[in-house]
């Protein structure tokens, strides 16, 4: 299998790499945190200037017709930077929802603004119950006319505060835990029945409480009892991409951590040449490109029909992410002693960012459980 990058990829890795590296320094970054919205709408701009808002969108629909492996690119260089902006829950989650899910018309009105930065997405799906399981939906949706009525609550809704409409999961029909009668509904954020409450996160992002009380749908992406196969597949791409992020994240805090080891000193020698610190670097590379690996692998899966297929792989890359990513995160930390949890220092706000990837649609518990209830990466039948 070839490994290997075309051209207009690494045309489109070089250019966000000098974007970033330009105007996205750890400094810079604070500065982004501190704006109203807590992150930067120039930035964003800066985005849609070089297309990657528009990347996994067809050209048909006014984007530029990339894959997994562009979104994987941006994602990773993303990572590295730490960046604020509300790329997963815009172009990622709410791009696969649109993709997979709207109809002809529903993109052609909502790709071009998303492309040029002007329209900003959230997906709704968490509730104070459900923990992890995209299924266990309370929120409920009710006919009348020929629209939708949405009341409910949902929880840590990824930029949720800054976001125009709202991708929500609702109950059209059967118990609060049935596969079936589960729909996706796009809300206009601005709607009469939705209020927001947003804050920020333990890794420097945004999120919003949502409370929706008698607010009417514009639309239903798909059927609105068959609903949660589109959500999972989100969710799905939604884990390949949050892998790739952590392989830029892992990345930047593996170098600061070498640079580190290089120049702090104690008995007048710097502590990099210390047998036992070389043990524990070398176990963060050796960290590092197992995830790597499976986020090639998330790569190749994301676009798998087989829903069964491609959950397991999913579920795979999500456990050893988790588990991965934490131990690197603890040792980047400690090797840096105190500074390591310092505001004032990077490196621990890269082991912050990657708990929260390992918490994101399911933890490694969480996918550790699901894999083994599927039988294993590769099913037996």
């Amino acid at each position: 299998m070839d490994f290997e990058f075309t051209e207009d990829q690494r045309l489109l890795r070089d250019s966000l790499g000098r974007l970033l590296a330009d105007r996205y320094g750890f400094e810079q970054r604070r500065g982004y945190a501190a704006e109203a919205e807590g992150w930067s709408r120039e930035m964003w701009s800066a985005y849609a200037e070089l297309g990657i808002l528009g990347l996994p969108f067809a050209e048909a629909d006014g984007g530029f017709g990339g894959g997994a492996v562009e979104t994987m690119m941006v994602m990773e260089a993303l990572g590295g930077a730490l960046s604020l902006e509300p790329y997963l829950s815009t172009v990622v989650v709410g791009g696969a929802l649109l993709r997979h899910g709207a109809d002809a018309e529903l993109r052609a009105s909502l790709v071009p603004g998303i492309a040029a930065g002007e329209t900003l997405l959230a997906f709704a799906h968490t509730e104070p119950q459900s923990r992890y399981d995209l299924g266990d939906v309370q929120t409920t949706a009710r006919r009348d006319g020929a629209s939708w009525v949405i009341d409910g609550r949902k929880g840590v809704v990824l930029h949720g505060d800054s976001a125009d409409r709202l991708l929500v999961t609702a109950r059209s029909a059967g118990g609060s835990r049935d596969r079936d009668g589960v729909g996706v509904f796009l809300v206009d954020a601005d709607a009469p029945g939705v209020s927001r409450h947003g804050y920020r996160t333990m890794d420097g992002g945004r999120a919003a409480e949502i409370l929706f009380s008698g607010a009417r749908a514009e639309a239903v992406l798909g059927e609105p009892e068959h609903g949660l196969p589109l959500a999972e597949r989100a969710a799905d791409e939604a884990i390949a991409a949050l892998a790739a992020e952590a392989v830029g994240a892992m990345e930047a805090a593996n170098a600061l951590t070498l640079d580190y080891l290089k120049t702090r000193k104690q008995f007048g020698v710097a502590i990099g040449s210390f047998q036992a610190v070389q043990h524990r670097a070398a176990d963060m590379m050796m960290e590092l490109e197992q995830v790597r690996s499976m986020t090639l692998y998330a790569a190749m899966m994301a676009g798998e029909d087989d829903a069964d297929e491609r959950r397991r792989a999913m579920s795979a890359v999500k456990n050893k992410l988790g588990r991965a990513s934490r131990r690197f995160g603890q040792d980047a930390v400690q090797l840096h002693g105190g500074i390591g949890v310092t505001m004032e220092y990077a490196v621990g706000h890269y082991f912050a960012r990657l708990t929260a990837i390992d918490l994101m649609f399911g933890d490694a518990d969480r996918h550790l459980q699901l894999l083994g209830e599927a039988g294993g990466l590769i099913a037996v039948a």
